[in-house]
């Protein structure tokens, strides 16, 4: 079947896709790479992935694009499925024998839910859905593919058996020809990465048991499955021969650095030494001095370190399996090898109060990372958090749908009886600006800038956007 992979169109800015942690409109406008999508469709010949919201594209654009194929699948999230549904249904309102389905954390958690609020959604991919699509574009029966809910010709929905979880990651087709083929990777742009980038998974799934934490818990799993090291760097080495351009791979897994998997990472990163490739990943605040020098001596520039928080009972309570003493002196080792670090917090987390917001501003001045993320604290479906709030109530079932306003804006969704959501909400103001404006993190972005005037240039353009986000959040 032709078959066209679709982030639809949403809020203005609006990263939802298929790869961004978290889905909101974001501080600074960035957009992170639909690899789940561009996943699925490196197993399909001919197929296409369309990114509406990193293009630009509107509703009537998109639609115009979409009713040339016979099968349609959209990446959904909680946050925009209402508008992914209402696009599913002006599709299937202009090309009625078109099939429409939907992937994603969200349909793979409320199946029915999913099915039920739109007769226009045929399908919905549950678990790991890369070999999902594929069967579904080969035109197999829905009652014949594993991991597949749908409507059934009796108006019954049906859910097949759920797929396996794939295990031999090197038989997954590369994602980079993909973006090379059907993305514009200028579009994508990350604050804290080098411009443009492309980011790509070695492995999929998290050992880690963080209760907000949304993609272990739905899709990839708490086994950390990886592709080889040399498949890793035979990817790195198609991206550096055909895309030039590139000037940073980003490694996307949700912990690159696992603690049981340090001979792989120093075996991948000698490879990127050997091909002279600048890179970062995600990484927790536990990594050994002497892994980090091998990834630092072999190109790597930056780690993204979710801290979350600087109160060791709220580490405590969401399973981080990480204390501020360790994460200290991770964060010394990195600043004496070099290695810059771009810090993501959490505010609202179980535990928190007006007393622990306050230590963790404290601590993220004192540690000191180059840049930071503050997030609320986001109730998905399907993760622990959403059902400790539901449970104690922080939180009234269903009311996750509410985790962005009508911007998509990000809103504090869990509120306490002695912490409102509205102090919750307006406490990332504060953390920020105690953070971004004191003289010594103004003159470490003012040399940075001077450096460089590509770099002058673009800090110039986040900060308006990022005064922008400000004074919006104030109000």
């Amino acid at each position: 079947m032709k078959t066209l992979f679709l982030q639809a169109p949403s809020f203005d800015g609006f990263d939802g896709g298929a790869g961004s942690r978290y889905q909101a409109k974001r501080e600074v406008k960035s957009f992170w790479y639909p690899t789940w999508l561009a996943q699925p469709a490196a197993l399909v010949p001919d197929s296409r992935v369309v990114d509406a919201p990193a293009d630009g594209l509107s509703v009537e654009q998109t639609l115009a694009i979409a009713q040339d194929y016979e099968l349609v699948i959209i990446h959904t999230s909680t946050p925009s499925f209402p508008t992914d549904a209402k696009f599913a249904e002006l599709l299937k309102a202009r090309r009625p024998a078109i099939k429409i389905g939907m992937v994603g954390a969200k349909v793979a958690v409320d199946p029915t839910g999913s099915l039920k609020a739109s007769r226009a959604i045929d399908f919905v991919a549950r678990e790991e859905f890369d070999y999902t699509c594929q069967e579904l574009a080969e035109g197999r029966d829905f009652a014949d593919i594993l991991g597949l809910s749908y409507w059934a010709a009796d108006g019954a929905i049906k859910h097949n058996p759920p797929r396996p979880t794939i295990e031999d990651m090197d038989a997954l087709p590369f994602v980079a020809p993909i973006y090379k083929r059907d993305l514009k990777i200028e579009n994508y742009f990350i604050g804290y990465l080098k411009h443009p980038y492309v980011s790509i998974y070695t492995g999929r799934g998290c050992r880690s048991k963080c209760t907000f934490c949304l993609w272990p818990q739905t899709v990839g799993g708490h086994r950390y499955r990886v592709r080889s090291a040399a498949n890793v760097i035979a990817e790195a080495k198609w991206i550096k021969e055909n895309m030039p351009e590139v000037q940073e791979i980003m490694f996307d897994d949700d912990t690159f650095t696992d603690s049981a998997n340090l001979p792989r990472v120093h075996e991948i990163a000698r490879g990127l030494g050997q091909l002279g490739i600048t890179w970062s990943c995600n990484a927790k605040a536990n990594v050994p001095y002497e892994t980090l020098k091998i990834m630092k001596d072999n190109g790597l520039r930056l780690l993204l370190v979710g801290y979350e928080s600087g109160d060791d009972q709220i580490l405590h309570n969401i399973k981080k399996g990480l204390r501020t003493d360790i994460a200290r002196r991770f964060t010394e080792d990195c600043r004496k090898l070099g290695i810059t670090i771009h810090g993501t917090f959490i505010l609202g987390l179980p535990g928190e109060t007006k007393e622990t917001i306050e230590k963790t501003i404290r601590f993220a001045k004192e540690i000191n990372p180059h840049t930071i993320q503050v997030s609320l604290a986001a109730p998905y479906p399907g993760t622990t958090l959403y059902k400790q709030a539901v449970d104690n109530g922080w939180l009234k079932e269903n009311e996750a749908l509410n985790l962005v306003n009508d911007k998509g804006v990000q809103l504090a969704a869990i509120s306490y009886p002695h912490l409102s959501k509205e102090e919750i909400f307006h406490s990332m103001e504060t953390f920020y600006k105690r953070f971004y404006f004191r003289p010594s993190k103004i003159w470490e972005i003012v040399k940075e800038m001077l450096a460089s005037w590509d770099m002058m240039k673009r800090r110039l353009r986040e900060g308006v956007e990022f005064f922008r986000f400000l004074r919006a959040h104030e109000a």
